[in-house]
């Protein structure tokens, strides 16, 4: 008898151990794209190079949740970024530069989570951009990607609340301290969104401002995160939507950045009036489990004002791209990229083309292609 209660508190010990380890888990996740780029002129000159993060950012990362009862979790996340051709980190001194966060997630009121993370611009008007489509594509990224679609920087010190599933109805906000005493406006940011999903009808807005960007430091922004257009204040708004009817779906997309007052960034010098309206169309199409194409057309209009003039310099950006499955973790791809540019004053920054993530062309017009490798773990 005695072995028989030994044998059972021993069972029933394992039983609750298991049932503590299903409550908890902890992945290890990754994602490396590499590849040859073409280009046809950068600073005058073409190129051929292999790259990484021309379509998807070389991330790894560790997530996690841990079930507290009652419909609570607990969550976190780490994500790094890196480049696969040397194995350096693509957010210099930060280990987890992507994101990294800790917060509660309930089943019925939402998720709240505290740290480094993506702004409501990229969670909600993201999915229907390309160059953030699934694994994203960050060569098909609107000029300059002045409005952040395709999370060039992130948000540091910040709270987010992202709401639960209401219906196909989601929303939710981040607040970005500036973390200074006395300045509480100062190098902050704030951001809204909302989306609505019900079968193929997929649609969403946001908005997001960034305070005193030409100031980075211990803010809502750090020296990583320095946007190509530094100013006393950052607005982008947008909407869009795409429809999905059978192996096709098709998207629609704009966005208005402006800019006030922007110091000597990247690209810019100082203006104190700087505006982009993005336009953007874009299909995908599955030709077989395996093999599926896509494809973006967007014109962006733009203008600026300072004490060298006025100007309304403009883009038209193609970009066509075929993907191949070898597995449910591994494709293979080949895209081309083609950007005009015009309508600004010779000689400035934004007269030439620029196409996303490569060095500028010396003329007007840049064409790039770029065959790669992605996989997924």
């Amino acid at each position: 008898m005695k072995n028989k209660i030994i044998g059972v508190a021993a069972l029933a010990a394992f039983g609750a151990a298991a049932s503590a380890h299903a409550q908890s888990s902890v992945t290890l996740y990754g994602l490396i794209d590499t590849g040859i780029v073409y280009t046809n002129n950068q600073g005058g000159h073409s190129a051929w190079q292999e790259n990484s993060n021309m379509l998807s950012n070389a991330v790894w990362g560790l997530k996690g949740s841990e079930d507290l009862g009652a419909g609570l979790h607990a969550i976190f996340r780490l994500e790094s970024g890196f480049y696969a051709q040397n194995g350096s980190s693509y957010y210099g001194n930060s280990m987890f530069g992507r994101q990294a966060y800790v917060g509660l997630q309930d089943d019925k009121y939402g998720t709240v989570t505290l740290g480094r993370q993506y702004d409501s611009v990229v969670d909600y008007l993201g999915a229907i951009a390309l160059a953030n489509y699934g694994d994203g594509n960050n060569l098909a990224a609107h000029p300059f990607d002045n409005d952040n679609i395709d999370d060039s920087f992130y948000i540091n010190n910040s709270i987010k609340y992202t709401s639960a599933n209401y219906a196909g109805v989601q929303f939710g906000g981040v607040f970005g301290f500036s973390n200074q005493p006395g300045g509480f406006s100062k190098d902050r940011a704030y951001s809204l969104g909302a989306s609505y999903s019900n079968g193929p009808i997929n649609l969403a807005v946001a908005y997001m401002q960034l305070n005193n960007g030409g100031s980075i430091g211990n803010g809502a922004l750090s020296t990583n995160d320095a946007p190509n257009f530094p100013a006393a204040r950052q607005r982008v708004m947008g909407a869009g939507g795409n429809y999905t009817f059978g192996p096709a779906t098709i998207g629609l997309l704009w966005t208005h950045t402006l800019f006030d007052d922007t110091s000597s960034g990247a690209v810019s010098g100082a203006m104190s009036r700087l505006h982009f309206n993005n336009y953007e169309f874009n299909a995908h199409y599955a030709l077989s489990p395996a093999i599926s194409l896509a494809g973006a057309y967007t014109f962006t209009e733009g203008g600026y004002s300072g004490s060298g003039g006025s100007a309304h310099p403009k883009w038209h950006q193609l970009t066509l791209m075929a993907d191949y499955s070898l597995s449910k973790r591994t494709d293979v791809y080949v895209e081309s990229v083609y950007q005009h540019a015009y309508g600004a004053a010779a000689g400035s920054a934004l007269s030439v083309a620029d196409i996303n993530g490569l060095a500028a062309s010396s003329t007007q017009n840049q064409l790039a292609a770029t065959f790669g490798i992605r996989h997924r773990f």
